[in-house]
């Protein structure tokens, strides 16, 4: 079934084309998540939000774009939308904190995350890699994992995030040079 018999009968509601859709573009979808996010299980329940959304808006897409760079742009809005939820009960939970009795802060701690697609011997540099690609900045960091983590083109990059392509080309670089600096920094600070 090509790409547009599936999305024709996505529109007509077809269970076994949703089924195929899912099927074609899960490990993608959760891949970017878990990039994005860094936690599996928050990975997990945005892959569903976006499938769910993708089932809910079909009708809505217009086809300019493909379907692929279509779900791509959903998943990362997902994800920082996410992200953004997060970071927002996170500032509530910590000015609860201040004035709450028992004085404990909701902060949670990522450090230890570990991307699934990890070769055991490099678990541990990986790790400083995620840590340093939290840090950037939004545009760097959506950027940055889906040309490095997902192997995605620059022209399909630039569509998903609706830049022009030497945006994209731009973000990468900015986004090279920050990681080299945050891990320099980490590699002199741990290496003394």
């Amino acid at each position: 079934m090509d790409e547009k018999e599936i999305i024709t009968r996505l529109k007509k509601n077809d269970e076994k084309a949703f089924s195929i859709l899912v099927d074609l573009f899960s490990k993608k979808v959760y891949n970017t998540c878990v990039g994005m996010l860094q936690n599996i299980e928050d990975a997990q329940d945005v892959t569903q939000e976006v499938f769910v959304t993708v089932h809910i808006n079909i009708t809505e897409f217009k086809e300019e774009s493909s379907l692929s760079t279509w779900i791509y742009r959903i998943s990362i809005n997902k994800c920082l939308e996410f992200v953004r939820k997060k970071n927002r009960k996170k500032r509530s939970g910590i000015f609860k904190s201040i004035f709450s009795s028992d004085g404990e802060k909701a902060i949670e701690n990522h450090s230890d995350f570990m991307h699934p697609g990890v070769q055991l011997e490099n678990q541990e540099r990986a790790k400083v890699l995620f840590k340093a690609i939290d840090l950037l900045p939004e545009q760097q960091k959506t950027a940055y994992i889906l040309h490095k983590v997902e192997q995605v083109s620059y022209n399909e990059i630039a569509a998903i995030m609706q830049v022009t392509l030497s945006s994209v080309e731009s973000l990468l670089f900015r986004a090279k040079q920050n990681l080299k600096k945050y891990l320099t920094i980490y590699y002199q600070e741990n290496e003394k």
